[in-house]
């Protein structure tokens, strides 16, 4: 019988003293960085009370000279001009105190850097939730941005009232909804894919880069099975990839197609819910949802189907990252086409 290998205390003891030494580090340092955070907001909010109480202009720009130079002799750089003002405009984008107390739960002052020059506001709240939710660090968030992802999201095309109202719920209740995680399109130019391929090239391309893939997918979704065989009436079919997504707690099945999206797609997709939703899912799950990735979508027809109600997504695809401009020029004429449909169908025939 071999003999166990006794471990030296003095080495243990060490490790555990090093363990708390680094739990406090980290605990001193959030503490240190949220008091900090706010120490920022209160001061930017207290220059825009003093400038919004004189009413002038030329008064605000004064102040502001006159409280760096003297703040930055006895504080030092931190408190300079540009600081300054980044502290007041920290203060205008976030008025509400609880809001900003909740989110430095999981922010730091450079989130906030990152989400202060932001021009909308809706924009701004989406970034700074699914920052805190997903705990994003400051170099992802600054790359969702980037990527533009609100706008590829699927909220950004609905309503004001609504996007206000799923924003409220995911800060109150943690709650996270398919039209937050699902996006159109998704940007797949780490695949490498060049010309002309076929879908089973893009499959084999996806599972050899899964985790750059789940990461364009978004935070919470789970690899499952490729090729999920499911047998129906003796027949064999075969669902292309197979995910969970752990925060929604639904399956999610996902079909690969090259080109425009067809009518049929809808039938194929919805015989696999239907089978997953009888066969595989669990208690406490919600019913499966479908994604299909096609090249190029048909507007018109994805209307007229009425996708959402089957539980079904259809976005787009870029295996090389576009341009910039056309990509914004895109989004933004996506998003007003299905802000218009919305509005038509709620007109009182």
């Amino acid at each position: 019988m071999s003999k166990l290998k006794k471990i030296n205390p003095e080495i243990k003891l060490l490790s555990d003293i090093s363990q708390l030494i680094e739990e406090s580090k980290l605990r001193i340092a959030y503490t240190a960085n949220t008091a900090l955070a706010l120490l920022y907001w209160n001061i930017g909010t207290l220059i825009n009370n003093e400038i919004l109480e004189n009413k002038r202009a030329e008064y605000g720009k004064q102040i502001v000279v006159t409280l760096s130079r003297q703040l930055g002799d006895k504080y030092g750089a931190s408190f300079s001009d540009k600081n300054l003002r980044r502290m007041m405009q920290f203060a205008t984008v976030f008025p509400d105190e609880k809001i900003v107390v909740s989110a430095l739960r999981q922010l730091s002052w450079s989130h906030f850097i990152a989400l202060i020059p932001l021009k909308d506001a809706l924009q701004r709240e989406f970034y700074a939730e699914m920052c805190r939710v997903e705990r994003w660090s400051v170099n992802v968030l600054r790359e969702k941005i980037d990527s533009m992802l609100f706008e590829r999201t699927a909220i950004s095309k609905r309503p004001k009232q609504l996007i206000k109202d799923e924003l409220s719920n995911l800060r109150n209740n943690d709650n996270l909804t398919p039209d937050l995680v699902f996006r159109d399109p998704y940007i797949l130019d780490f695949l490498g894919l060049k010309n002309t391929y076929s879908e089973k090239d893009l499959e084999h391309a996806i599972l050899k880069e899964l985790e750059r893939f789940i990461l364009e997918l978004g935070q919470g979704f789970t690899f499952v099975e490729r090729q999920k065989r499911m047998i129906i009436d003796g027949e064999d079919f075969k669902l292309d990839l197979l995910f969970y997504h752990r925060k929604l707690k639904r399956l999610i099945a996902l079909e690969l197609k090259l080109g425009k999206f067809k009518a049929a797609y809808k039938s194929q997709m919805e015989l696999y819910l239907r089978w997953l939703e009888k066969n595989e899912m669990q208690d406490g799950e919600e019913t499966p949802l479908g994604l299909i990735l096609c090249a190029e979508g048909n507007k018109e027809q994805i209307e007229l189907l009425q996708l959402d109600k089957a539980g079904i997504k259809i976005a787009e695809y870029f295996t090389e990252l576009p341009d910039e401009k056309l990509l914004r020029a895109k989004l933004h004429q996506t998003i007003e086409f299905s802000k218009k449909q919305i509005e038509n169908s709620s007109e009182p025939e």
